[in-house]
């Protein structure tokens, strides 16, 4: 039933998305982008993310553009006995089924992992939870649950300040990717012996996976972090400094970048006195070393120092808005944004941040309108069954 118009790494595989809001789609996004089939299986009221405005982009939300481009939408009720027969059977022609549903629903179906693959031996298929299937499989999955239960926001804000979650909904998108991991591992397993198999993740395990030297810092050395505000708990300089006209990111993530850019701001004495030698000195005296780095930064705007830095292999850079990040990227040759569509139909949209050398990679298909291909995708169906 396709008609992409290229052909990815992933072509000619069928994936039975019943996932909605922000995990499943960003994993199923990035497999559609690599060329698969994705059929976004929605209840007749449609993904969460249809409803979460503003912002909107022609009275949709952008929230659901940003994640569902490439995908084909089938509206199917489990309620009703021949929706649920329809996503019984697409189940069992998929090569890749994935799902977000607390754990335990979709056995309700018959739709679960056990019962897909008595049809569907082959099938890989992805489970995503927000707190696994043990004690806590009844626990509603939010990534701000899990920012504050992880730890991550006791992380995240000034010292003395409140607990701040991220930007973003972190753990769902790093849950996501987690995900694709799993599910082309297993597809790597199922070429060798032909055999699917059941992927599982979820939403706190991937955030304390995530916080990698944070969580490593307690478990293997019995330290528990706490908020620092933008500084780095073991290296300095790395954190916003302030030039003449406001703030700028220093990192020196070794000695020599050290070296670099004590040179840059005229001072290499610095790396001759024994509090600022190594890394671990700099880091226990931190608030003796800044206000000397600081003296020189105030001799120039932040503008500057990012081009005398950058040319002294010093890495640094502007505390950009969300636009002038794009913007930057574009003006580095990223083309960061990509057409998805044509026409009125043309959505703009985020490039998917893999690039392969002899792959393609598709922005064919704009995020679909709720149901927008239920007749096709049920014609594709009865006629797989009477083929069969």
């Amino acid at each position: 039933m396709s008609d992409q118009k290229t052909a990815g790494p992933l072509a000619g595989l069928v994936v039975a998305d019943f996932s909605r809001i922000l995990a499943g789609p960003y994993a199923t996004m990035l497999l559609a982008d690599m060329g698969a089939e994705v059929i976004k299986v929605e209840s007749p009221i449609g993904d969460d993310t249809r409803t979460w405005v503003p912002p909107v982009r022609d009275e949709v939300s952008t929230y659901y553009l940003s994640i569902n481009r490439n995908k084909k939408s089938i509206v199917l009720d489990l309620k009703d006995p021949d929706d649920l027969a329809a996503a019984q059977r697409l189940a069992a022609r998929a090569d890749i089924v994935i799902e977000n549903f607390r754990p335990g629903l979709m056995a309700r179906f018959g739709l679960d992992y056990e019962s897909i693959a008595e049809a569907n031996p082959g099938v890989v298929y992805a489970s995503i939870s927000g707190f696994g299937t043990g004690a806590g499989k009844d626990y509603p999955g939010y990534d701000l649950m899990v920012q504050a239960i992880s730890g991550l926001m006791s992380l995240t804000g000034s010292p003395d300040g409140q607990p701040f979650r991220a930007g973003i909904s972190v753990f769902d998108v790093m849950t996501g990717m987690h995900a694709n991991i799993g599910i082309l591992s297993a597809l790597n397993v199922r070429h060798a012996t032909g055999k699917g198999q059941h992927v599982e993740v979820n939403l706190l395990a991937s955030a304390l996976s995530g916080l990698v030297n944070q969580t490593g810092a307690y478990v293997a050395g019995g330290t528990v972090p706490t908020r620092m505000g933008n500084a780095h708990p073991s290296l300095f300089p790395y954190e916003p400094l302030p030039a003449s006209d406001g703030e700028i990111i220093i990192i020196a993530g070794n000695d020599v970048q050290f070296s670099r850019l004590c040179a840059a701001l005229g001072v290499p004495e610095l790396v001759e006195d024994e509090r600022f030698a190594t890394n671990a000195n700099r880091t226990k005296n931190r608030e003796e070393l800044r206000p000397l780095l600081e003296a020189e930064l105030a001799k120039r705007t932040k503008a500057e120092w990012f081009e005398v830095l950058l040319a002294a292999g010093v890495a640094s850079g502007p505390i950009n808005t969300i636009a002038e990040g794009v913007q930057f990227a574009d003006g580095l040759g990223l083309a960061p944004v990509v057409e998805v569509g044509e026409g009125d139909a043309m959505v703009p949209s985020i490039r998917n941040p893999i690039t392969f050398s002899s792959s393609d990679l598709r922005y064919d298909l704009p995020p679909p309108t709720l149901g927008e291909h239920t007749d096709e995708i049920r014609a594709w169906l009865d006629a797989e069954e009477e083929d069969a």
